[in-house]
């Protein structure tokens, strides 16, 4: 089962980095900008 994470101010700063994080993890990342 794969696991999904949502984050919001994705565009920059820590918001891109754990989007970043947690799909080189193999998440399914739903990020807004």
């Amino acid at each position: 089962m794969t696991k999904t994470i949502v984050i919001t101010e994705a565009s920059s700063g820590i918001g891109e980095a754990t989007a970043k994080f947690f799909a080189k993890k193999g998440w399914q990342v739903a990020a807004t900008m």
